[in-house]
């Protein structure tokens, strides 16, 4: 796990629970190594607004698809695409197939606005990597709100 997230829990004094496993890029890697573990599992998509700086951080079941269209229509924002893979290393330091809210522990500047399905953020546990793809953390509902309020990044729950 990243020092960042390491020190970040402890500092927050967050409960959680580690789990390795082999690298996970898709969400059939994810059905095939971490259907053990428990709670929602979660993924997570780094988009901007075309031609602009409007970045986001969309947390949504693994389930779930998304059309970004509609996303748009959603949020009152158009032409909204995935951000490019040097965008998400710049502002997150994270690279594709490792994107969690735990980045958003690296945006400084807290630019990046976060969207959370209304599923994931009433689940009762969710997962998510901790900044790296062979490792998951099992959260309460309790302690992921806890852990949205303490990134300070805008978020808005959303309906997707």
């Amino acid at each position: 796990m990243e020092k960042e997230v390491i020190i970040f829990l402890e500092k927050h004094k967050t409960e959680y629970i580690l789990h390795t496993h082999p690298a996970v890029f898709t969400t059939a890697d994810v059905e095939k190594y971490c259907d053990n573990i428990p709670g929602l599992s979660c993924k997570n998509l780094f988009l901007k607004q075309e031609k602009s700086e409007n970045y986001m951080l969309v947390i949504l079941p693994a389930h779930k698809r998304m059309q970004l269209k509609e996303f748009g229509k959603i949020i009152s924002l158009r032409r909204i695409t995935f951000a490019k893979e040097d965008e998400l290393y710049d502002l997150l330091k994270l690279s594709a197939g490792a994107v969690s809210p735990f980045g958003l522990l690296n945006d400084i500047n807290t630019v990046v606005k976060l969207y959370i399905d209304s599923e994931v953020w009433n689940a009762d546990i969710v997962r998510f990597h901790p900044n790296v793809n062979t490792e998951t953390i099992e959260l309460r509902k309790e302690v992921f709100h806890d852990l949205i309020l303490n990134m300070k990044n805008e978020y808005q729950i959303v309906h997707l």
